[in-house]
């Protein structure tokens, strides 16, 4: 179901806008050290909505030296007291909730409702890693009849890379690191700045001068210059395998720095037989979180279907796409939105014309909605007749389209499930509770469900295998990996 609409920007929404958009380093919002800007643009209404600093070098090396005399005061205050600045973060935060999420969707396309999720998600995020801080500790080992125990240490000054899918919630993803006594460098997607920015912009009185940092450049400098240099140790990036593969090379060039990465998926979901296939169909849809126009690396993009009920399930999840609203994300009852970019939205277009000259058959969507004359809006879309070979079926999308991929064993599931480059996510369907241990045993994915798709809980790590990256987040084990383990041997 598709919307007509305009391409007006709500005074609700535009009053959000009416600000200047300021870095924050040392404590201080301020423009680029250049005096250059550059725009941002509404996937929306494809117009100019604002100007933003153009960082460089000079920006980041300021960044670095402020986080540099702040390092040691943060790391030596307790934990407790950490978690206490991090809880007042979250406070603000949801304070502003409507402001935050308002600024996604002008500036990311996102609709409003789901915007307003992903800022109570990171509120939920920034409040864990808060009630965690006790947990970073260390162990006493019995390995003599002298005593031997470990402590854990911040690493000091750390990073993170943001991508443009969920721009605010993914700027908080300094929590664990501050939490852990690091300074943190927050780099927002160019794309898609303005959130963090205002962030950056809130908690300017929250937290001490020169531990939190964020940074924007229109390009490549800033982010390489975060990545090279060499007081910058940590670094946590979520994003494409291709900009994944560029970070890894340039922190070796500059240091021996520990990175983790998340990175792209060509997730499946395989659906057998006896699964509950009104379940299955909606769980298809969900997962491959068309909300989010498809722009998710979790996104379960390929829907390996039993033959024998391929046919019905196809139908249903068919019915379920088609009955989709689509329309102005700036209203509340919008299920989809516009794709992030030209560049994205082009990408989306592409693949379905990949798709269909590898002989797949459009089933429903294919293109930009009718009555949509401004924006970057493409149809959700399911591709039949998908080969597991096919490009459609190998590569990361990135947009709201959905392959279905008939399999006749388990075996054959298996095989086609991780015959794809990435492992970052994957769901099984079906009600033999041996089966899906089985099958969940055999698939190479580092976040998997049984008869559910796309949801994350807290504290339970998130990360995937082979080309998905490197690391797991949202828990525990993200929180320990911004520390040092140090080993005591004390001679009695």
């Amino acid at each position: 179901m598709t919307t007509s609409i305009d391409a007006v920007i709500p005074d609700r929404f535009a009053k959000y806008l009416d600000r200047d958009f300021k870095m924050l380093i040392g404590g201080a919002l301020v423009g680029a050290t250049s005096g250059r800007t550059f725009a941002t643009t509404s996937p929306v209404t494809e117009t100019v909505i604002a100007h933003v600093p153009d960082g460089g070098e000079d920006d980041v090396a300021a960044a670095v030296v402020a986080a540099d005399q702040a390092r040691k005061g943060w790391a030596a205050t307790t934990a407790t007291d950490r978690a206490a600045v991090v809880r007042r973060i979250a406070d603000v935060i949801e304070a502003h909730t409507e402001e935050l999420a308002a600024l996604d969707t002008l500036d990311a396309g996102s609709p409003i409702s789901n915007a307003r999720a992903d800022v109570a998600m990171a509120v939920e995020h920034l409040r864990m890693f808060a009630n965690l801080a006790l947990e970073i500790k260390g162990t006493t080992i019995p390995a003599s009849s002298n005593i031997h125990m470990t402590v854990r240490e911040p690493i000091g000054i750390t990073a993170r890379i943001v991508p443009f899918n969920h721009p605010l919630m993914f700027a908080c993803k300094f929590a664990a690191p501050l939490v852990a006594g690091n300074c943190v460098l927050v780099k927002p997607p160019e794309v898609a700045p303005l959130s963090a920015l205002r962030l950056g912009e809130l908690l300017a009185p929250v937290v001490p001068a020169g531990v939190l940092s964020f940074l924007v450049g229109d390009g490549p400098a800033v982010p390489r210059a975060i990545v090279r240099h060499p007081k910058v140790r940590r670094i946590g990036f979520i994003g494409s395998e291709a900009t994944g593969r560029a970070i890894q090379r340039d922190a070796a060039e500059t240091g021996v720095k520990d990175v983790t990465l998340e990175l792209g998926g060509k997730n499946a979901m395989v659906v057998f037989p006896d699964a509950d296939l009104d379940k299955a169909a909606a769980g298809a849809v969900f997962g491959m979180n068309f909300t989010w126009s498809g722009q998710s690396c979790g996104s379960n993009s390929r829907l390996l279907v039993h033959e024998s009920i391929a046919d019905q399930l196809t139908a249903k999840v068919v019915s379920e796409v088609e009955a989709r609203t689509i329309g102005s994300p700036f209203d509340d009852n919008c299920e989809q939105g516009t794709m992030v970019s030209q560049r994205q939205y082009d990408r989306a277009l592409e693949y379905i014309e990949i798709a269909k000259a590898e002989g797949a058959t459009v089933l429903t969507g294919g293109g930009r909605p009718d009555g949509f004359d401004h924006g970057f809006y493409v149809r959700p879309t399911v591709l039949g007749g998908v080969q597991p070979e096919s490009r459609i079926a190998q590569e990361e999308v990135f947009g709201p389209v959905l392959s279905i991929i008939t399999f006749s064993d388990e075996d054959e599931a298996i095989a086609i499930a991780n015959s794809v480059e990435y492992g970052l996510t994957a769901s099984v369907w079906t009600q033999d509770i041996t089966r899906a241990h089985r099958v969940i045993g055999r698939l190479e994915a580092g976040y998997t469900w049984i008869n559910g798709s796309s949801r994350h809980f807290p504290n339970v790590p998130f990360g995937g295998y082979k080309a998905s990256g490197v690391g797991r987040e949202e828990s525990i084990e993200e929180l320990l990996s911004y520390t040092e383990l140090k080993a005591i041997n004390i001679m009695l």
